[in-house]
């Protein structure tokens, strides 16, 4: 293999690693329900709002290397050369989009018991809100899942979140 080949094929895969990790990083830094650090948030922000331009810079690099790759590729190179998109083009695609959204589920109409009437455990972590007289108790368990509800205690809209 000539050293004009070797360097197409490693723009080839630092092309394909671009795309598929500038969408990878902040989906696997940013997940729900574990701890989480400042400079990680951070990191995962910054390469997630460089991503919808940076994974398609890389994938018409990938593309374009691919297509002279594959002109003189024996079959089985020819197929490594059209799995490898999958990747790529998933990566490309799902950086515009808010996947963030999908993992969680709001709340269509929130319902409330009466204290005597709920089924929480003792050792249910809850959040609680008082104004006035009107007081509610959110499960924390619920919460982690739908992490936002809109609510009205003693006639103040309120923005409950966790």
């Amino acid at each position: 293999m000539s050293s004009r080949q070797t360097f197409i094929w490693i723009l080839w895969v630092g092309s394909a690693l671009a795309a598929i990790g500038l969408f990878f990083i902040p989906a696997f830094i940013i997940r729900p329900f574990t701890h989480q650090s400042a400079r990680g948030i951070m990191l995962a922000m910054a390469v997630r709002d460089r991503a919808p331009l940076g994974t398609l810079i890389a994938a018409v690099l990938f593309l374009s290397l691919t297509l002279l790759l594959w002109r003189n590729a024996r079959l089985w190179r020819r197929i490594g050369l059209g799995v490898a998109l999958i990747p790529v083009v998933f990566s490309t695609v799902m950086a515009r989009m808010n996947y963030f959204e999908w993992m969680f589920h709001p709340v269509a109409s929130a319902q409330f018991e009466n204290e005597a009437d709920s089924k929480l455990a003792a050792s249910e972590m809850i959040l609680s809100v008082k104004f006035a007289a009107d007081a509610r108790a959110y499960p924390i368990s619920q919460m982690a899942y739908h992490h936002i509800l809109n609510d009205t205690v003693d006639g103040v809209p309120i923005a409950v979140t966790y």
